[in-house]
């Protein structure tokens, strides 16, 4: 399979996930993180559900795989998505975006120890340049106040979302992408569901107003991003998708400007970090 095909799906993956990141900073103005997160799962499982009965044969149902996508449900949905929840809302979109990327150092490191695969001076040197373009370009943001112990929420996420990559991948070769990606997603509604029951935050489960339109857009547009991150996953190496998959910064600032240009404006920082995620991902696609 050539390189630039699961490439593009990571960079794929990477605009659907920005354009869900607008979404949740709207929703979240006039709801709460707990809530924003429910509506993210339902829509999740009712749309993955609905495409594995139209599109995939039932030949790729394995109970083998059922182990791999219950724990990336559990680790990379609830764990990394709802700790991304958390971090925009604690930390601000700029300042979470840019930790939370950093998950492409965990998920190349684990694929060298747990996988086996080769990871070049040229993909070491793109994954580097492109953490160090989304962090920067994240930087660029409006500056926004939080207390130190807020970053526990993006780092939480970013480690997940580096872990979680890894779990997918040994998953992926027991089963389709498709219903990998639902019995994921359903084991962390069935999960977060229930911890709303048992912590007496029923109310979290309703909705109305702008913000439920926000968050079913968010859900539309987050889920898309993991079930192209999956297939791109299935089809290259762990230690090239993730990195790509991590540029969402790159996507989340020019459309910020379009839509949330009050909040964040262009700056320096903006056209370098542009310029390193650019070589970062030559570096990545053309010298392996």
């Amino acid at each position: 399979m050539p390189v630039d095909v699961y490439a593009l799906l990571a960079l794929l993956s990477a605009f659907f996930n920005g354009v869900s990141t607008i979404l949740i900073r709207q929703g979240l103005q006039d709801s709460t993180t707990h809530t924003g997160y429910w509506i993210n799962l339902v829509v999740g499982v009712a749309g993955l559900w609905l495409a594995v009965l139209l599109l995939t044969p039932g030949d790729v149902f394995s109970i083998r795989a059922l182990p791999y996508f219950i724990a990336a449900g559990l680790i990379g949905t609830v764990g990394g998505r709802f700790t991304r929840f958390l971090a925009i809302d604690k930390v601000g979109a700029s300042v979470a975006s840019s930790i939370v990327n950093l998950n492409p150092f965990i998920s190349a490191g684990l694929a060298i120890v747990l996988l086996g695969e080769r990871v070049t001076l040229p993909v070491l040197a793109g994954t580097m340049i492109i953490v160090a373009g989304t962090i920067l370009l994240s930087s660029s943001g409006r500056q926004v106040g939080f207390q130190l112990r807020h970053l526990i929420y993006p780092f939480t996420a970013a480690s997940c979302f580096g872990t979680v990559a890894i779990i997918r991948k040994l998953g992926l070769s027991e089963t389709g992408p498709i219903f990998g990606s639902a019995v994921n997603m359903t084991t962390a509604l069935i999960a977060f569901t229930l911890f709303l029951w048992a912590s007496g935050n029923r109310q979290a489960m309703r909705c109305r107003g702008p913000s439920l339109w926000y968050f079913i857009g968010a859900g539309v547009a987050e889920n898309t991003g993991v079930c192209l991150l999956i297939v791109a996953l299935s089809l290259g190496q762990v230690s090239l998708v993730v990195p790509l998959s991590g540029t969402s910064p790159l996507f989340v600032l020019p459309m910020t400007w379009l839509f949330l240009r009050h909040v964040e404006t262009l700056t320096w920082r903006i056209i370098v970090g542009s310029i390193l995620i650019v070589a970062g991902v030559v570096a990545l696609t053309g010298w392996r």
